[in-house]
């Protein structure tokens, strides 16, 4: 899940975090409901929580916060979407977008009106018309389930990654890198490219089929059978005062009221059992059933001879400024990654190549952080 607050620094802050703490707790409380509704009873309760911190404080009051969550089920991806944050999944070579952007610009593009120039030209990129927590309602996406498979990724971000780098770079780098140093490639890219807004960014590989867990780690089916149906108190109620019954008539020599008192007990015991063994309740079997449009828009995103020489106008720049700036660099661990990017270049490996020089491009970012720099340059 992300959430990208807006408004008053703290309000934002608060909003965004309300919407992180309450859309997963509510999701998995309402494990009798389908993904689907409880997906979306989620995110309407995070959504009236904000709402209602946000009329009881006039500092608060208007915060919201952008929301995009996604939930791997066994029939595909399901995503519960508000605001211009956004969710992709990159297969094979081609990324997809998932999600709708609600903001004036895709608003009046979907539409299908015609603008003599591109509607991002006159109007602002960041102007939502959707949110979590402004206004009592909220319209709620519900997309998906898109189907995924081995080795599918999915990368949930907000505008300030997507403002900076183009959907087929943000693929090409999820292609080549595993997804912690993706994740750290593409917040380097946008800071390198102005970054002027927060930048969060969250990438799930799916490996491979796997058995669901709860939340303290069991299997499944270990988490069934300790969440047994409840037996009545009524049924013990009955079976321990007709058993207790029985056998005092028995000591006393009432033998056929302590019979049937036993007979009694026997069947609320049975009851008992019946109703124990009946297993957990169970969720509405979710049918599969697809929601939205999605994707919105899609493009392939193999690394190319032109990614290439973007990640190398990028080096030779931060490799400038280190120089300029008597940087302290361990340049042989940077010359290293150009070398092996240099060769898989040469040998048309685009993948291989860029996967080094956007290793070379992290580990300059992160010499950087160390740096100490004197007065205000």
């Amino acid at each position: 899940m992300v959430a990208d607050g807006m408004g008053a620094h703290a309000a934002g802050e608060l909003a965004s975090k309300i919407a992180t703490d309450v859309v997963p707790l509510t999701y998995q409380k309402l494990r009798d409901k389908s993904p689907p509704d409880a997906l979306l009873a989620a995110v309407l309760d995070a959504n009236n929580q904000i709402y209602t911190r946000g009329q009881a404080s006039p500092e608060f009051k208007g915060m919201g916060t952008t929301s995009t969550v996604l939930v791997l089920l066994p029939q595909g991806a399901l995503l519960a979407h508000v605001g211009d944050s956004r969710a992709y999944r990159v297969q094979g070579q081609k990324i997809d977008q998932l999600t709708f952007d609600h903001s004036l610009v895709w608003e009046l593009q979907a539409t299908g009106q015609k603008y003599e120039e591109p509607i991002s030209n006159f109007i602002g990129k960041n102007i939502i018309t959707r949110s979590l927590g402004p206004n009592p309602n909220v319209q709620v996406d519900l997309e998906g389930p898109h189907p995924w498979q081995a080795g599918d990724t999915f990368l949930l971000c907000s505008d300030g990654l997507t403002g900076q780098v183009q959907d087929a770079e943000i693929g090409a780098v999820l292609v080549c890198l595993p997804p912690a140093e993706a994740v750290q490639a593409l917040v380097d890219l946008a800071n390198l490219r102005g970054g002027p807004d927060n930048i969060t960014v969250i990438c799930v590989r799916v490996l491979d089929r796997q058995i669901a867990q709860d939340a303290a780690g069991r299997p499944a089916s270990a988490a069934d059978n300790q969440n047994l149906r409840r037996v009545h108190p009524l049924t013990w109620a009955i079976f321990g005062i007709t058993s207790l019954a029985a056998l005092g008539l028995w000591a006393i020599g009432q033998w056929i009221p302590a019979f049937f008192s036993l007979l009694v007990a026997v069947l609320s015991g049975i009851t008992a059992l019946v109703q124990r063994s009946g297993g957990a309740d169970k969720a509405p079997a979710f049918d599969g059933r697809h929601f939205g449009r999605g994707p919105y828009v899609s493009c392939d995103c193999a690394p190319d001879e032109k990614f290439i020489v973007k990640l190398i106008e990028i080096i030779n720049q931060l490799r400038d400024a280190a120089v300029g700036e008597n940087w302290k660099i361990d340049w042989d661990r940077f010359n290293q990654f150009l070398t092996s990017a240099n060769d898989a270049r040469n040998s048309a490996d685009y993948v291989a190549s860029a996967r080094e020089y956007l290793r070379a491009i992290s580990f300059m970012m992160a010499e950087l952080k160390h740096q100490h720099p004197h007065g205000d340059s």
